[in-house]
């Protein structure tokens, strides 16, 4: 095994529990039950586990019925939306090529998408909104009306909606503004400027900040995590993926959260138990848990 590959060593201890507000423990190494044990034992008792497509929203599903500190987040990705619609010959996603399904595929992976949202321990429907990164013109049409359709199913099952919003602000913005955004909303990793984090901040939505706030070239994510109202703030690790410095490139874990909580405390200049209370309950306020 490389260095890269490695996993990064267990954290110092948390002083108060916090939760991971979105992680993808299908993409990760080892069980499930061992990433909850290492989690706990540095504080981080409760985690999100969000899904992005049918498949990972059913084993989300599933998995938070099974494990009491497991709460699941059901949706098609962003990405995942116009290759149902258009197909995927390169088969990129983790279904493997695919052939174009129309808008009534799109629509047959909502209608499972919205039974999932109804079951008592899915406490959110996401990750959905606009990725203008990965898709690109062509399949913005199934991403926006996927998006949509993400929206109602929030509001109409009284679940959090957690976006995913890449390169697409103002678009995603729009679209929360022309449909109503439900109750709760939170922007996971969090990834606009101070400017926008006073809209959201307006708007009441949640801000979760990912290890790559800790990144050297990410001071417009730690200039925003300055002025974004401390009851709206909550951190993830969207692992296996954004592992904060100085492990960036390594596999993340929900038992990295306290590096990126730490680098937080910092850029807001409080202790690390101020931080740590605030973030619990917000989370838990977010999805309603």
């Amino acid at each position: 095994m490389s260095p890269k590959d490695a996993l990064p060593p267990l954290p110092e201890p948390l002083r108060g529990e916090v939760a991971d507000s979105h992680t993808h423990l299908d993409m990760q190494d080892g069980t499930v039950e061992e990433a909850l044990t290492k989690a706990a034992a540095v504080g981080v008792t409760t985690v999100v586990q969000v899904g992005c497509d049918v498949k990972g929203s059913r084993w989300a599903a599933e998995t938070a019925a099974a494990h009491e500190n497991v709460h699941a987040a059901v949706a098609l990705h962003p990405n995942e939306a116009p290759r149902i619609v258009l197909g995927d010959p390169d088969g990129w996603s983790r279904q493997g090529a695919r052939i174009p399904g129309g808008d009534g595929a799109l629509d047959d992976a909502l209608t499972e998408i919205d039974q999932l949202a109804a079951l008592p321990y899915v406490r959110g429907v996401g990750e959905t909104g606009l990725d203008y990164f990965r898709t690109g013109p062509e399949g913005m049409a199934a991403q926006e009306r996927s998006f949509r359709a993400h929206i109602e199913i929030a509001k109409r099952n009284g679940k959090a909606l957690v976006i995913h919003d890449r390169e697409a602000h103002e678009d995603v913005l729009r679209v929360l503004d022309e449909e109503g955004a439900p109750e709760r909303t939170v922007f996971h990793c969090y990834s606009g400027d101070a400017a926008m984090a006073e809209v959201c901040a307006r708007k009441g939505y949640f801000m979760s900040f990912a290890g790559n706030m800790t990144f050297k070239n990410a001071q417009h994510l730690r200039d925003a995590l300055a002025v974004a109202p401390l009851e709206l703030v909550l951190v993830e690790t969207d692992a296996p993926f954004l592992t904060p410095a100085p492990y960036r490139g390594r596999p993340n874990a929900p038992y990295l959260i306290p590096v990126t909580v730490r680098a937080m405390a910092a850029v807001r200049g409080i202790e690390e138990d101020v931080l740590t209370a605030a973030l619990a309950a917000n989370t838990a306020r977010a999805f309603d848990y």
